[in-house]
């Protein structure tokens, strides 16, 4: 049986600054994904567990340190707003020209499972509020 996104977070264990995860894998390809963005900084690739019609991840290919968003350091403003913005790119190129959710799952209680930062951008269908 399929485990819940709750049950994946509580069963995460936080990794210490730049030891590997799933998200080095799809960065190094070792492990498949579907790629819909790529340049020297991101990647963005399709989530395996949607939550909705689209559901894409964007991530840093170099984590430096920032595994959650609470882990962020001034350095880390760049890459930041690099994320956003392609996550913007993304659902542009998605066409999801009626709006889009933005989130970023950070720690235990925020529900993050893989400890590499990473942005979802989910739409295609009307969210509700409040999410969670």
């Amino acid at each position: 049986m399929a485990q819940s996104e709750k049950e994946a977070a509580l069963a995460a264990i936080p990794v210490d600054g730049d030891a590997p995860t799933i998200f080095d894998k799809i960065i190094n390809k070792e492990i498949p994904s579907t790629i819909v963005y790529e340049d020297d900084k991101v990647l963005a690739f399709r989530d395996i567990s949607p939550q909705g019609p689209t559901h894409i991840l964007v991530i840093p290919k170099v984590r430096d340190g920032l595994t959650g968003l609470s882990k962020a350091e001034e350095r880390h403003v760049e890459i930041l707003g690099r994320l956003l913005y392609v996550a913007k790119l993304v659902a542009k190129q998605e066409k999801l020209d009626d709006g889009y959710r933005v989130v970023i799952n950070d720690g235990k209680n925020g529900c993050q499972s893989v400890y590499h930062i990473h942005v979802h951008v989910i739409g295609g269908r009307q969210m509700n509020w409040p999410p969670g």
